[in-house]
């Protein structure tokens, strides 16, 4: 087991490379020019694809960096470019942007395809720490990425500079998402799994109880009727409709309970005399997330789902939202 000085030095040297990578950051904030809205802009006005590219650790950063874009309204995908290099730059047109990262700006295998790319006519960006590197003189726009050393303690592996580019990747992404006035709404359609997704895009046409799922009953039958039809179905109440199928009411288990409580003889009284007037409903195209709002708002359990003519077609309860995930 480590001792209290041992577990401090550690400590203390954690907030020291943390330190050290926040204090990247702020430089390269710091030096922020009009390179940056140059390539905003660049990439807002591009009519093909965002390609990002970078070997290694930087690789792994335009991987990342490729997946924010994408999730946040541009088309982005990352190209490696050994593998460009071998047949894959055929993915590459004209109308594309490609983004190209690197600390040195001399890699190899990334400076390798750059004629390439000026020869099939996409525009360039380059994210690196080298100005005078060959790929930021062949790049039509350079993001400076440079920083003053590694957090590793031989100045070698990648850290604080991959951390620089992360950083410099997501104020591109971010800033490109709000000049494409990118919404909440536009978000949910990209993560449809996540709970803003289900919040967003699912509609309670989506998860209702429908046919003859759903508990109904015409207000003259009988209370007997209506108790066997509510208790039969899992929602504990029963729409009760009109002749023409219109919506009239509703009866609940709450309703039951005070029948029984007011001692009177109820059972062969009709639905129509002991139901709840003007029940509270949603449409089919209601987002689920209002309905939930509405339950707890109004403290139930159950919705009431009518169409134009307010004709009862499906029930939500809020189990099925819980369930969902909302």
């Amino acid at each position: 087991m480590s001792s209290p000085s041992r577990n401090q030095h550690i400590r203390e040297n954690g907030k020291l490379i943390l330190d050290q990578e926040a204090r990247a950051i702020h430089l390269i904030a710091e030096r922020l020019d009009e390179n940056f809205s140059s390539a905003v802009e660049l990439l807002a006005l591009c009519q093909g694809k965002i390609i990002i590219s970078g070997m290694g650790k930087s690789g792994i950063i335009a991987q990342k960096i490729a997946a924010t874009m994408s999730s946040t309204g541009s088309t982005a995908l990352f190209l490696h470019p050994a593998d460009a290099a071998h047949g894959d730059l055929g993915i590459v047109d004209p109308d594309d942007v490609v983004i190209c990262l690197s600390k040195s700006g001399t890699t190899e295998e990334l400076n390798f395809i750059i004629p390439a790319l000026r020869q099939i006519g996409a525009s360039i960006i380059a994210m690196t720490g080298n100005k005078r590197s060959f790929l930021a003189q062949n790049a039509d726009i350079t993001l400076d990425t440079g920083i003053e050393k590694e957090a590793c303690p031989y100045d070698l592996a990648p850290t604080t500079s991959t951390t620089a580019m992360l950083a410099m990747g997501d104020a591109l992404a971010i800033s490109l998402m709000q000049q494409k006035n990118f919404t909440q709404r536009d978000f949910a359609l990209t993560h449809p799994k996540g709970s803003l997704g289900r919040r967003l895009t699912v509609k309670v046409s989506d998860i209702m109880a429908k046919g003859n799922a759903v508990p109904l009953v015409a207000e003259s039958a009988s209370v007997t009727d209506l108790i066997l039809e509510m208790t039969s179905k899992r929602y504990g109440v029963s729409a009760v409709v009109k002749s023409n199928g219109v919506l009239c009411g509703i009866f609940t288990d709450g309703d039951l309970r005070r029948l029984v409580q007011s001692g009177r003889e109820f059972l062969s009284l009709s639905a129509g005399s002991v139901m709840t007037a003007n029940p509270k409903t949603v449409s089919t195209s209601t987002m689920a997330k209002e309905c939930l709002d509405i339950l707890e708002t109004w403290r139930i359990t159950q919705l009431l789902v009518c169409d134009d003519e307010q004709h009862p077609v499906g029930m939500v309860h809020i189990h099925d939202l819980i369930t969902l995930g909302l």
